[in-house]
């Protein structure tokens, strides 16, 4: 699992925010570039306020050999709150490219 922390502030994108950060543990997974091909869910809980702490977390659901699907996680710590609220989960999938923009395998890890 692969995690990432920011504050949130205006305007905030949460969802073109959940297809970079996938694409981002897509593409280490992949030692290269990928491509955003499908969002097979997208569920937005509770919106995300400005001044709140989000934390992104990214899983690897599967590998297949050209393409991965991730799941992001959104999480929120709103204010002093001690806990964190669910805000946006989401699972996407990308393909492994190459220099000529063509499907390429992902390699063994």
């Amino acid at each position: 699992m692969v995690d990432h922390r920011a504050r949130a502030g205006p305007p905030e994108r949460t969802g073109d925010g959940l297809v970079v950060l996938g694409g981002m543990v897509a593409a280490r997974r992949a030692h290269g570039r990928v491509a955003t091909v499908g969002i097979e869910a997208m569920k937005f809980h509770q919106p995300v306020l400005i001044g709140d702490e989000v934390s992104c977390y990214c899983t690897i659901l599967r590998i297949g050999r050209t393409s991965l699907s991730i799941k992001v996680d959104t999480w929120v710590r709103r204010g002093t709150a001690k806990g964190a609220v669910k805000v946006t989960e989401g699972v996407f999938t990308y393909v492994a490219i190459g220099d000529d923009r063509c499907s390429r395998p992902v390699p063994a890890e």
